[in-house]
């Protein structure tokens, strides 16, 4: 790849190659796998609760802060990250984080009480959580913004993959070895990874021949005081906590108030991860064809239409309960690709880096503070059914109809850079 290619600036000319190299679609893989690891090992824990309780003999809070732990952690090391992320090549930054994040993996695999495990959370989240903001400074660099669409598409599935495939698998070794062998899997599937990003992944370098501030201090406060970032921080904080109120609670909403019974759950989970495989690399093309922000409008009004029917369901059968939870993931999809296309374009290069940083740290934070505001509107009744549960819908609506304002002048900004009406 040029050096010309590796920088690309917002620049959307028609005479770009609309379509992917070879190399191109083996590094999506790879950073989608990436992505995959990460994703499963954060969501894995909480459907191992039944069976890490009582195995390590802890209470359902202990179990809550070791869950909360890796949250916050990652959002702390975004913080301390954002100030070096732009002084190496980001492919050796991402080859030490992810190294980090195995060996914090393998911790909680070897973990045998309480302690070991909660630690083995916090390592994996300080490293692990900064992942996703170097994947989207690597997707930035080597992808034009006429594409970016289709490769946020691609590497979001890595949610999906993670739901369909991973947690599943997961507990299908949990019930017939142990809950060890869980993060032991995670950790062959990072070592393998590792190796080979490590031979096949060429270096990106190319912001190093920028200038750059020395000191990572002052590089972090440039980047958090610049004014073009405030309103995109604010719109990645918004996404991020409507997002985290619904989807702790949702299991327990669809069994306890839709009335679904608890062993056709996994087919729910099943269904709609399968659609959102489908569906994000889809919502991308969208995205690039349509433009990112007609895209994130879509996704919006899609959004608040099936929240609002979602935190209002009564008992349902199971095809209504998987039709909803779909075309809920679809909104979902088509606010989140574009969005993240859209703020790939924002930061200088030089600060790209720090930029992602900061943002994947906004939304762990703002995510876990989402989380526990959840919990304070939302009471349970002694029959397991959860009351108030629409509030926390009204909510989410909101924040969607704020974001949905506020994404117009953030993409206003990208698209007078990009010399176009809108993007």
């Amino acid at each position: 790849m040029t050096e010309q290619t590796l920088a690309a600036p917002i620049d959307d000319q028609q005479d770009r190659p609309r379509g992917f190299t070879r190399y191109q679609s083996l590094l999506i893989a790879l950073l989608a796998f990436a992505q995959f690891t990460i994703i499963l090992d954060f969501i894995i824990m909480s459907p191992l609760g039944a069976i890490l309780m009582p195995s390590l003999d802890i209470t359902a809070a202990q179990f809550g802060v070791a869950v909360s732990a890796y949250a916050f952690s990652a959002g702390l090391s975004g913080i301390l990250a954002a100030g070096f992320a732009d002084r190496f090549d980001r492919k050796r930054l991402l080859l030490f984080f992810y190294t980090g994040f195995t060996l914090g993996t393998l911790l909680c695999a070897l973990a045998q009480d309480y302690h070991v495990l909660l630690l083995g959370r916090i390592v994996t989240g300080l490293f692990g959580g900064v992942i996703g903001s170097i994947v989207l400074a690597i997707v930035t660099d080597l992808f034009a913004l006429h594409l970016r669409g289709r490769v946020m598409g691609f590497v979001q599935t890595a949610f999906a993959a993670s739901q369909v495939l991973g947690v599943p698998a997961g507990l299908f070794l949990a019930n017939h070895w142990n809950w060890h062998v869980c993060f032991f899997a995670i950790v062959g599937l990072s070592i393998l990874s590792i190796a080979i990003i490590a031979f096949a992944m060429e270096p990106v370098d190319a912001h190093l021949k920028l200038k750059q501030d020395r000191n990572p201090f002052h590089h972090l406060v440039a980047t958090v005081s610049e004014p073009r970032y405030t309103l995109a921080f604010a719109v990645t904080t918004l996404l991020a906590t409507g997002g985290y109120m619904l989807m702790p609670y949702s299991s327990a909403f669809t069994v306890n108030n839709v009335g679904i019974d608890i062993v056709h759950l996994p087919t729910i989970y099943l269904v709609s991860g399968l659609f959102s495989i489908v569906t994000g690399p889809l919502v991308g093309r969208a995205a690039d064809t349509f433009g990112k922000y007609p895209t994130f409008v879509f996704g919006c009004a899609m959004t608040v239409v099936m929240v609002l029917i979602y935190t209002h369901l009564g008992h349902v059968s199971l095809v209504t309960a998987i039709t909803v939870n779909v075309l809920l993931f679809v909104g979902i999809f088509s606010r989140m690709i574009p969005s993240q296309a859209v703020m790939s374009a924002i930061p200088d290069q030089s600060q790209r880096g720090s930029f992602s940083a900061i943002s994947a740290s906004l939304q762990q934070l703002s995510g876990g503070l989402g989380s526990v505001l959840a919990a304070a509107i939302i009471s349970q009744q002694p029959d397991g059914s959860l009351l108030h549960f629409e509030r926390i819908g009204y909510v989410v609506v909101t924040t969607t109809i704020i974001t949905l304002v506020a994404m117009y002048f953030v993409q206003k900004g990208v698209a007078e850079r990009a010399g176009k009406r809108m993007v």
